[in-house]
Parts: C-alpha cells; sequence; structure tokens
C-alpha cells in the first residue's frame, strides 16, 4: 500500500485544458475527467440542459505522490481563482495487488 495525494476539481469545461495542461505541467503521472457533471454548489443549481456545452461542469479526480502537492496546489489555485471553480485534497491509500502469476 502507498500513499497518495487524492485531488478533486469541478470547474468550467472552458477551463479543462489549462487545468490539465497545469498538472502534467508539475508532473501528476495521471488523472480522470468526466464531463457534464450536474449538481448544487454556491454558485447554484448546475442542470444538464444546457445548450452550450462550453457551459457545463468537468470532474477532474487524480491521485499522486504526497511531495507533489504543494507544486500541484500553486499551479491549480490561479486557475480556479481566476476562473471559478473547487478543488478538494485529500490523503488516500492506493492498493496495487501484490499477486504474482506463478510460472510453470
Amino acid at each position: 500500500m502507498t500513499p497518495v495525494t487524492r485531488m478533486e476539481i469541478i470547474a468550467s469545461s472552458a477551463e479543462l485544458a489549462k487545468i490539465l495542461a497545469s498538472l502534467d505541467q508539475v508532473g501528476v503521472p495521471s488523472y480522470t475527467v468526466v464531463r457534464n457533471v450536474v449538481g448544487k454548489g454556491q454558485q447554484g443549481q448546475v442542470t444538464d440542459d444546457l445548450v452550450m456545452s462550453m457551459l457545463d461542469n468537468v470532474y477532474v479526480i487524480a491521485f499522486f505522490p504526497p511531495d507533489l502537492t504543494q507544486r500541484v496546489t500553486e499551479v491549480v489555485r490561479p486557475i480556479l481563482n481566476k476562473f471559478g471553480g473547487i478543488c478538494y485534497l485529500s490523503d488516500a491509500t492506493e492498493i496495487r495487488s501484490t499477486l504474482r502469476v506463478a510460472s510453470t
């Protein structure tokens, strides 16, 4: 088991390229993007009945080594402060199977 930092971002899809570029810039090894995210937050309710997909929200989730946390925060915070969005960081544990197939 390996300790990792879990990062979750909900932001406008118009800012997705900037967010992903910043994650790549600091060496986040992988991330997942979920498009067309709906829900309710401080800015009110976001529905999926919008004609323009540029107004949709996206959900970005990434797991990375804890030593990258400060660098990730430094590049993501200015984007979210300028364009809106929310980011949550939490501690997590990565579990990988240690089972190996026996060769015959």
